[in-house]
């Protein structure tokens, strides 16, 4: 009787972990869009602030008559605003 009673609650096993799988096989994708979307969100916020940082720089030498290396302090701080941005949006 011991061998039947085992063989029941072997399938009993099987088929909860077949039904976990399941589970994990319709969760895992909706999680990686999720993730997808972040990630092109937080590079579309980078390239923006990539785009203003270039032509903030352009507008910096023209006229404020600053030095190329205070422009370009000015570039990296506005960059970094960007990744900060997109850190948040991962959050």
């Amino acid at each position: 009787m011991q061998a039947k009673d085992f063989g029941l609650s072997c399938w009993q096993v099987a088929g909860g972990l077949l039904m976990s799988a399941g589970l994990l096989a319709i969760a895992a994708p909706a999680l990686a869009t999720e993730q997808a979307q972040q990630r092109q969100d937080g590079r579309g916020v980078k390239q923006d602030a990539k785009q203003e940082a270039r032509q903030e720089k352009v507008d910096c030498r023209q006229e404020n008559n600053k030095s190329n290396a205070a422009c370009r302090q000015d570039k990296r701080e506005t960059k970094q605003d960007g990744r900060d941005q997109a850190r948040d949006i991962k959050r």
